[in-house]
């Protein structure tokens, strides 16, 4: 199971969100260029990248990070505003190994089957769930969307992956919601990465021991930036036999 460590950027910092509120946040480096860097050299072999300004904004607000962060030779996925195919374009252009299409995948299912079809294994669909339904623009919005559902749907439109967070839990250090997580991963045959909640080493070892279920990432952030543990004893954890 790989562990990939979050860097969200808002306003040009390294922050984080409690429950996706923006007027609940942190911030924990003023170069989140150097702070992707700095998790990619102790272990991280893919660093997630969140455009919060961009997820509000619908549109890359990150270029210039984004080509830094691969200019250094980190590998990187990123989500946030990408809502048409210029702007799919655009952040693989500078560099993003995976592109994450989340309020677009729900909003326009056109657009995520043509970048499916178009760049092959690289496009994943963020699901951000919310009491079990579909929550978008940021996760400002709540729809009657079932996260389950939707995965089925996103997985017909030809995503490589999803990106699973449970938004009551992201950022509250209460541990991650892997029932949740393990519905939908077996409601598809696409693997899934899940986020949000991970506090403890134990969160790791519990998400590890459905990985039969198709989980195979899990994306931590607060917990990393808080020490409640490090990178590379995540990666240890995560390595530990089911």
């Amino acid at each position: 199971m790989r562990i990939v460590p979050a860097v969200d950027i808002r306003g040009g910092l390294c922050v984080n969100l409690v429950q996706g509120d923006y007027d609940r946040e942190t911030v924990f480096s003023d170069d989140p260029v150097a702070q992707a860097v700095k998790w990619h050299d102790v272990g991280g072999v893919l660093i997630h990248i969140v455009d919060l300004d961009g997820a509000k904004a619908g549109r890359c607000c990150i270029e210039g990070q984004l080509r830094e962060i691969a200019g250094a030779g980190v590998p990187f996925e990123v989500g946030g505003g990408i809502r048409n195919m210029e702007t799919v374009h655009t952040v693989i252009e500078a560099g993003a190994r995976r592109v994450i299409l989340g309020t677009a995948a729900h909003r326009d299912p056109d657009l995520l089957a043509r970048a499916a079809a178009e760049f092959p294994g690289r496009i994943v669909a963020g699901i951000d769930g919310r009491r079990g339904k579909v929550a978008l623009s940021g996760w400002c919005e709540t729809t009657q969307t079932d996260v389950v559902e939707f995965a089925r749907r996103v997985e017909g439109a030809g995503a490589a992956r999803i990106i699973f967070t449970d938004i009551s839990s992201d950022g509250m250090m209460g541990g991650a919601d892997v029932e949740t997580t393990r519905s939908v991963a077996r409601s598809v045959r696409i693997p899934v990465t899940a986020s949000g909640g991970i506090s403890s080493l134990d969160d790791v070892r519990a998400l590890k021991r459905v990985e039969r279920d198709g989980i195979d990432e899990i994306i931590i952030g607060r917990a990393l930036y808080l020490e409640k543990f490090t990178l590379p004893e995540a990666i240890s954890a995560a390595g530990e036999a089911s």
